[in-house]
């Protein structure tokens, strides 16, 4: 069975612009982290008018504070970063200087130009945190979905970063990420992947190897967009390489549950945010 399922993606467009008009709603109706606050928006990482990026960091304090660099989802096709105030916000408050990054999209563009995009962010924290209070030298990856994705291939595949970044990434956390879903037979990978000369070269369960960082893998069992298998095949995958995964599925929480449990109208759905924190602050 495929670990994306065509009847629900077939309907990822239209789910895709609900949820964005619903995080907006929430962002706006919803009462700001006083412990965090937004410190630089719409800063350029790259020319494109898609390679920007917003920083929230704690309100008091002078730091350096450890870093967390956030990919959005989308179906590598729909995002914007100011749907995600409510991420930096949260994280944020626990002590963290947090990056959000727009990266360009699918059909603009084709695989792997949005995985470079996100490299290029990386390099740019790396470069220039520290002037907004972040520790250049202790960063983690997390994403959401497709932005989960791109993350942890960031790490895998050991091509997009730089070997003197690649020593800087000290953990991962995914939220929901698809990484075991090939052969592509649904419009989203199709569309995105199709095309790719070596396919199974796309997938991170096929790119494990040992001595990565430490990694956080979050599904909800009520996720029937990408299935919480791939969150088992990945975390089997990095214990046969003897690597440090923390493995955790959230009962009644869907696709986007896990995601929406780290923004205070969420967190009575499951505690995201909190076992996020606690492996963060272990590994960072």
């Amino acid at each position: 069975m495929s670990a994306l399922r065509s009847n629900k993606l077939t309907l990822a467009a239209v789910s895709g612009r609900a949820m964005y008009a619903l995080l907006a709603l929430l962002n706006l109706l919803s009462p700001k982290e006083r412990a965090s606050h937004r410190v630089a928006r719409g800063v350029h990482y790259g020319d494109d008018r898609r390679q920007v990026l917003d920083i929230y960091a704690p309100r008091s304090g002078s730091g350096p504070w450890p870093v967390i660099h956030f990919i959005y989802g989308g179906s590598w096709a729909d995002g914007e970063r100011r749907y995600y105030e409510f991420v930096g916000r949260a994280l944020a408050a626990a002590g963290y200087v947090v990056v959000i990054i727009d990266y360009r999209l699918v059909p603009t563009i084709e695989y792997p130009a949005f995985l470079e995009d996100c490299a290029r962010g990386v390099a740019w924290v790396a470069e220039h945190i520290a002037a907004h209070g972040g520790d250049p030298t202790r960063i983690a990856l997390m994403g959401h979905s497709a932005g989960a994705y791109n993350a942890v291939m960031l790490i895998l595949a050991g091509r997009y970063l730089t070997p003197g970044l690649t020593g800087r990434i000290r953990a991962f956390v995914g939220l929901s990420g698809p990484y075991d879903f090939y052969p592509f037979d649904v419009p989203v990978s199709l569309r995105t992947f199709g095309a790719v000369r070596d396919p199974r070269q796309t997938q991170p369960v096929n790119l494990v190897r040992s001595g990565l960082p430490p990694m956080l893998l979050v599904s909800g069992d009520a996720d029937k967009l990408v299935y919480p298998r791939n969150t088992v095949a990945l975390a089997k995958g990095l214990r046969a390489a003897g690597n440090s995964v923390v493995e955790m599925h959230y009962a009644g929480l869907g696709h986007a549950g896990t995601l929406l449990a780290l923004g205070a109208w969420g967190r009575n759905r499951g505690p995201v945010l909190r076992d996020t924190i606690a492996f963060l602050k272990a590994h960072l």
